[in-house]
C-alpha cells in the first residue's frame, strides 16, 4: 500500500492527479504538464519531494565511510556544501546516486532517491565500519522544491538568509518562521532552492510559497514536469541512465568517480572493465516521439537503447539520452530508434540540450 506524504491532502485541494510512485502517492501534474513545465523555465514552480530519502551519518569515521561506499571524494569538503556522487556495488554497476549535505566533520546528511531509500540504507549499514552511525530519517522530514527564475525573488520574501553559490546549503535557517535546512539545488536545470523541514511545517511553507509567489507566476508542479524539465537539462536518473549493472563511468559521470583515490566500492571492477558504452544526446529528427528502452539502429546493426525520452516543451522538438557504443557518439551521426515497429531517424547532439544562458 503506498504511502502519503503530509501534502497529500494539500496535493487533493489544488486538484493534483494522483498517482503511485516509489511508493508514495504523488502529484503526477495539477493543471497540465506542459504549463507546469513552461511556468518552472519562465518563472516558478512549487514541488513536493518529500518522498525522497534522508539518511544521517555521524561520527569519527564518517568520513572515511563515505569515501569508501561512494565514488566522490569527500576529503576535502567545507562545511555547509553539498556533493554529488554515485554509490556503487562490486561490479561497478550504481546501487544509487545522491547528494551528501556536510553538516560538519562528523556529521553529512545524505539524500538518496524514494524508490532506493530502504535499499539504500540496508547497503551503508552492511558496510559500514569503525565509529559511524548511520540513521534513516526519511518519515521525519518533508521536502520542498522552488525552481526557477523566480524563485529567488519569491523564497527571499520569507526567508533572509538564502545560500548564494551552487551547491550550498543554509542550517537552521528560518523559513516563514519555520526552521529549516534550505539548499541552493534542484533537479530543473534552472535556478532553485530545496527546503527541508518538519512534516507539521511543511503545509503552512508550502500554502504560504504559493500565496506570495502567484504574483510572481509561482504554481505547484507534478512529477511528470519534473521528469521533463530533468531531461532537458539531461541530468540522469536511477533505473533509466543508470542501473545495477551500468556503471557510472558509461554514463558519462566522469566528474564524480575520483579513481585516483584510495579504494573505494566498484572502483577495480571499473578499472578492470573495459566497456565500449557512453551516454548521448539525440534529437529527433523524423516523424515521432521516442521514449526510454527503444533499441537504436545503423541499418540492421543494433548500437544502442534509449535510455529516457520525451518531447521537448523548451525546444518544440522529440529529445532523448541513450547508451551506445562509442564509434557512434559524435556530434552530428545519425540513427534510427524502432519505435512501435517503425524506425524513426534521430541525430546525436551536445548535452545538456537545455542550459539557461
Amino acid at each position: 500500500m503506498e504511502k502519503k506524504t503530509p501534502l497529500y491532502e494539500t496535493h487533493l485541494k489544488y486538484h493534483g492527479k494522483m498517482v503511485p510512485f516509489a511508493g508514495y502517492l504523488m502529484p503526477v501534474q495539477y493543471d497540465g504538464i506542459l504549463a507546469e513545465h513552461r511556468a518552472v523555465r519562465e518563472k516558478a514552480g512549487l514541488f513536493d519531494v518529500s518522498h525522497m530519502g534522508e539518511i544521517l551519518c555521524t561520527g569519527k569515521d564518517a568520513i572515511a565511510n563515505l569515501n569508501h561506499l561512494l565514488t566522490n571524494d569527500y576529503t576535502k569538503m567545507n562545511p555547509l556544501a553539498c556533493r554529488y556522487s554515485p554509490m556503487c556495488n562490486e561490479n561497478g554497476g550504481v546501487v544509487d546516486d545522491l547528494i551528501v549535505y556536510k553538516i560538519h566533520d562528523e556529521c553529512y546528511l545524505i539524500v538518496v532517491n524514494a524508490s532506493n531509500k530502504d535499499k539504500d540504507y540496508a547497503w551503508m549499514k552492511e558496510h559500514q565500519f569503525g565509529d559511524v552511525k548511520f540513521e534513516d530519517l526519511s518519515d521525519q522530514i518533508a521536502q520542498l522544491a522552488i525552481q526557477g527564475p523566480e524563485a529567488q525573488r519569491i523564497l527571499s520574501r520569507i526567508c533572509d538568509d538564502l545560500p548564494e553559490k551552487y551547491y550550498t546549503f543554509k542550517m537552521n535557517g528560518l523559513v516563514d518562521g519555520k526552521k529549516a535546512l534550505v539548499s541552493r539545488t534542484g533537479y530543473t536545470g534552472e535556478h532553485g532552492y530545496e527546503i527541508y523541514l518538519s512534516n507539521e511545517d511543511v503545509c503552512d511553507v508550502w500554502e504560504k510559497l504559493l500565496r506570495i509567489g502567484s504574483e510572481d507566476g509561482l504554481v505547484p508542479c507534478g512529477l511528470g514536469a519534473r521528469d521533463t524539465l530533468r531531461l532537458e537539462a539531461a541530468m540522469p536518473l536511477y533505473g533509466h541512465e543508470m542501473n545495477d549493472e551500468i556503471t557510472p563511468l558509461e554514463t558519462n559521470l566522469q566528474f564524480a568517480v575520483k579513481m585516483d583515490k584510495e579504494d573505494f566500492i566498484g572502483k577495480k571492477a571499473m578499472s578492470e572493465k573495459q566497456s565500449n558504452k557512453t551516454r548521448i544526446g539525440l534529437e529527433v529528427i523524423g516523424r515521432g516521439i521516442v521514449r526510454e528502452q527503444m533499441p537504436l539502429y545503423i541499418n540492421d546493426q543494433c548500437i544502442g537503447m534509449t535510455t529516457s525520452g520525451t518531447h521537448s516543451p523548451t525546444l518544440n522538438v522529440g529529445i532523448a539520452m541513450a547508451l551506445v557504443e562509442k564509434e557512434y557518439s559524435e556530434i552530428g551521426f545519425t540513427m534510427e530508434a524502432e519505435v512501435r515497429g517503425r524506425r524513426v531517424a534521430c541525430e546525436v547532439v551536445s548535452l545538456p540540450f537545455y542550459k539557461r544562458k
